[in-house]
Protein backbone atom coordinates (compact mmCIF):
# COMPACT_ATOMS: atom_id res chain seq x y z
CA UNK A 1 0.00 0.00 0.00
CA UNK A 2 1.50 3.44 -0.82
CA UNK A 3 -0.18 6.38 0.82
CA UNK A 4 1.62 9.25 -0.45
CA UNK A 5 0.65 12.77 1.56
CA UNK A 6 3.09 15.99 1.15
CA UNK A 7 6.09 15.97 3.00
CA UNK A 8 8.63 18.99 3.20
CA UNK A 9 11.67 17.67 2.30
CA UNK A 10 13.55 20.93 3.57
CA UNK A 11 12.06 20.62 7.03
CA UNK A 12 13.44 17.01 7.15
CA UNK A 13 16.93 18.48 5.58
CA UNK A 14 17.35 20.92 7.98
CA UNK A 15 16.36 18.44 10.98
CA UNK A 16 19.46 16.32 9.69
CA UNK A 17 21.62 19.36 9.35
CA UNK A 18 20.77 20.06 12.83
CA UNK A 19 21.11 16.76 14.31
CA UNK A 20 24.87 16.52 12.94
CA UNK A 21 25.89 20.00 13.68
CA UNK A 22 24.67 19.54 17.51
CA UNK A 23 26.51 15.93 17.50
CA UNK A 24 29.57 17.30 16.09
CA UNK A 25 30.37 20.15 18.10
CA UNK A 26 29.43 17.74 21.38
CA UNK A 27 31.98 15.44 20.35
CA UNK A 28 34.26 18.81 19.90
CA UNK A 29 33.69 20.13 23.23
CA UNK A 30 33.27 16.97 24.97
CA UNK A 31 29.87 17.47 25.85
CA UNK A 32 27.99 14.37 26.20
CA UNK A 33 24.90 16.14 27.35
CA UNK A 34 24.36 17.33 23.78
CA UNK A 35 23.34 13.85 23.08
CA UNK A 36 20.84 13.56 25.57
CA UNK A 37 19.63 16.67 24.04
CA UNK A 38 19.71 15.06 20.51
CA UNK A 39 18.44 12.21 21.33
CA UNK A 40 15.37 13.91 23.43
CA UNK A 41 14.69 16.22 20.56
CA UNK A 42 14.47 13.24 17.55
CA UNK A 43 12.45 10.71 20.13
CA UNK A 44 9.95 13.77 20.75
CA UNK A 45 10.03 14.23 17.31
CA UNK A 46 9.29 11.09 16.42
CA UNK A 47 6.43 10.30 18.76
CA UNK A 48 4.39 13.92 17.43
CA UNK A 49 5.34 12.84 14.18
CA UNK A 50 7.34 15.70 13.12
CA UNK A 51 11.35 16.52 12.48
CA UNK A 52 12.52 16.94 15.78
CA UNK A 53 14.47 19.90 14.93
CA UNK A 54 11.91 21.14 12.87
CA UNK A 55 10.94 23.87 14.69
CA UNK A 56 14.12 25.75 13.43
CA UNK A 57 12.92 25.38 10.03
CA UNK A 58 9.62 26.38 10.90
CA UNK A 59 10.32 29.66 13.12
CA UNK A 60 13.23 30.60 11.68
CA UNK A 61 14.91 29.84 8.24
CA UNK A 62 11.33 29.84 6.49
CA UNK A 63 9.90 33.12 7.90
CA UNK A 64 12.97 34.72 6.85
CA UNK A 65 13.35 33.46 3.36
CA UNK A 66 16.59 31.62 3.98
CA UNK A 67 15.04 28.05 3.11
CA UNK A 68 12.15 27.23 0.98
CA UNK A 69 9.72 24.44 1.02
CA UNK A 70 9.92 21.38 -1.23
CA UNK A 71 7.46 19.65 -0.45
CA UNK A 72 6.79 16.10 -2.51
CA UNK A 73 4.52 13.58 -2.69
CA UNK A 74 5.74 10.83 0.37
CA UNK A 75 5.19 8.54 2.81
CA UNK A 76 5.61 10.10 6.40
CA UNK A 77 5.94 6.89 8.28
CA UNK A 78 9.59 5.87 6.89
CA UNK A 79 11.09 9.08 8.03
CA UNK A 80 9.29 8.89 11.40
CA UNK A 81 10.73 5.56 11.89
CA UNK A 82 14.31 6.91 10.74
CA UNK A 83 14.42 9.39 13.25
CA UNK A 84 12.95 7.26 15.71
CA UNK A 85 15.52 4.97 15.15
CA UNK A 86 18.23 7.50 14.92
CA UNK A 87 17.12 8.66 18.11
CA UNK A 88 17.11 5.16 20.00
CA UNK A 89 20.87 4.73 19.03
CA UNK A 90 21.14 8.45 20.11
CA UNK A 91 19.33 7.32 23.22
CA UNK A 92 21.75 4.53 23.12
CA UNK A 93 25.24 6.74 22.86
CA UNK A 94 23.85 8.69 26.05
CA UNK A 95 23.22 6.15 27.82
CA UNK A 96 27.09 4.63 27.46
CA UNK A 97 28.46 8.06 27.84
CA UNK A 98 26.83 8.28 31.36
CA UNK A 99 27.52 4.43 32.14
CA UNK A 100 31.44 5.38 32.05
CA UNK A 101 31.80 4.39 28.36
CA UNK A 102 32.39 7.34 26.36
CA UNK A 103 34.06 5.74 23.18
CA UNK A 104 30.89 3.62 22.80
CA UNK A 105 28.82 6.89 23.37
CA UNK A 106 30.75 8.60 20.96
CA UNK A 107 30.95 6.30 18.58
CA UNK A 108 26.72 5.09 18.66
CA UNK A 109 26.94 9.55 17.81
CA UNK A 110 29.03 9.05 14.48
CA UNK A 111 26.91 6.60 13.22
CA UNK A 112 24.21 8.69 13.51
CA UNK A 113 26.08 11.41 12.12
CA UNK A 114 27.36 9.46 9.22
CA UNK A 115 23.98 8.30 8.37
CA UNK A 116 22.32 11.63 8.69
CA UNK A 117 25.08 13.33 6.52
CA UNK A 118 24.38 10.02 3.99
CA UNK A 119 20.79 11.28 3.66
CA UNK A 120 21.64 14.99 3.85
CA UNK A 121 24.09 14.62 1.22
CA UNK A 122 23.29 11.93 -1.11
CA UNK A 123 19.27 11.72 -0.18
CA UNK A 124 19.46 8.35 0.57
CA UNK A 125 17.60 7.59 3.81
CA UNK A 126 19.05 4.58 5.24
CA UNK A 127 16.27 4.34 8.36
CA UNK A 128 13.79 4.53 5.63
CA UNK A 129 15.16 1.62 3.00
CA UNK A 130 15.20 -0.60 6.08
CA UNK A 131 11.18 0.74 6.84
CA UNK A 132 10.29 -0.11 3.04
CA UNK A 133 12.07 -3.58 3.64
CA UNK A 134 10.17 -4.49 6.80
CA UNK A 135 7.50 -3.79 4.66
CA UNK A 136 8.27 -6.04 1.91
CA UNK A 137 8.60 -9.00 4.53
CA UNK A 138 5.37 -8.19 5.54
CA UNK A 139 6.57 -7.23 9.35
CA UNK A 140 3.48 -5.77 11.09
CA UNK A 141 3.01 -1.92 11.30
CA UNK A 142 4.95 -1.49 8.09
CA UNK A 143 2.32 -0.75 6.03
CA UNK A 144 3.89 1.51 3.56
CA UNK A 145 5.73 0.72 -0.18
CA UNK A 146 8.00 3.16 -1.43
CA UNK A 147 6.62 6.09 -3.88
CA UNK A 148 6.20 4.74 -7.55
CA UNK A 149 9.00 5.23 -9.68
CA UNK A 150 11.56 5.64 -6.41
CA UNK A 151 14.14 3.31 -4.88
CA UNK A 152 13.65 2.33 -1.20
CA UNK A 153 14.99 4.86 0.81
CA UNK A 154 15.57 7.42 -1.77
CA UNK A 155 14.14 11.10 -1.98
CA UNK A 156 11.34 10.74 -4.09
CA UNK A 157 11.35 12.86 -7.63
CA UNK A 158 10.56 16.70 -7.42
CA UNK A 159 6.89 16.74 -8.85
CA UNK A 160 6.58 19.54 -12.39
Amino acid sequence: MTNLKPVDHTALRTNQATIILLLVLGYVFNQPLWVVFVALFMLGGTLIGRPGFGWIYQGVFKPLGILKPEVLQDNPAPHRFAQGFGGSVVAMAAIAHFAGAPTLGWILAWVVVGLAALNLFLGFCAGCAVYYFLNRLGVPGFTQAPPPGTRPGFRPPRQA
